[in-house]
């Protein structure tokens, strides 16, 4: 899928459904299938979902994911697992829009479910857990570090990409 011509953030771009000028008014989403352990590496709405984090579409990224937690069932280790990578994406929103808080909150969150989520295991759909949770409990212990001030900012990025690894 190509990456949208912008990514979202509250009071600084259109949204991008509900606004007639967002970039995803009136289009059509493409269907979505479960996420499991089996077919994580040809998952369209998931790999698209990697991808667009991984190139700042944090709002983008985090819509993907939903979908896929609403067919997890929202409940139980897949869910708890998009629901922490869902989080993950909010703290970027956050961050974006100036808001330190909302960043520690969300990244706080995000190492809580993918702790639930890992019963063990440290690769889960490709994504080392380890990696990410070290990463949210980092940005969770200083939201403010990569906020200059509490104004949005749609250029500033999370310092953390996720390396997908494939089966």
């Amino acid at each position: 899928h190509p990456l949208p011509p912008y990514s979202y953030v509250p009071r600084l771009a259109a949204h991008p459904i509900s606004d007639p000028r967002g970039h995803s008014c009136g289009v059509a989403e493409p269907p979505v299938h479960p996420l499991d352990t089996s077919t994580y590496a040809t998952n369209a709405t998931y790999l698209f979902a990697v991808d667009l984090f991984n190139h700042g579409f944090y709002w983008e990224a985090h819509e993907e994911w939903e979908r896929l937690w609403h067919l997890a069932g929202r409940t139980g280790p897949t869910a708890d697992f998009l629901k922490g990578l869902i989080k993950l994406a909010a703290a970027g929103v956050k961050l974006r829009e100036g808001r330190p808080a909302g960043v520690k909150q969300h990244a706080t969150r995000c190492v809580e479910l993918l702790q639930h989520a890992a019963n063990a295991q440290d690769t889960t759909f490709g994504l080392q857990l380890t990696d990410i949770c070290n990463f949210a409990t980092e940005l969770a212990s200083n939201p403010s570090k990569s906020i200059e001030a509490d104004s949005p900012n749609a250029a500033r990025t999370l310092d953390f990409t996720l390396q997908l690894n494939k089966p």
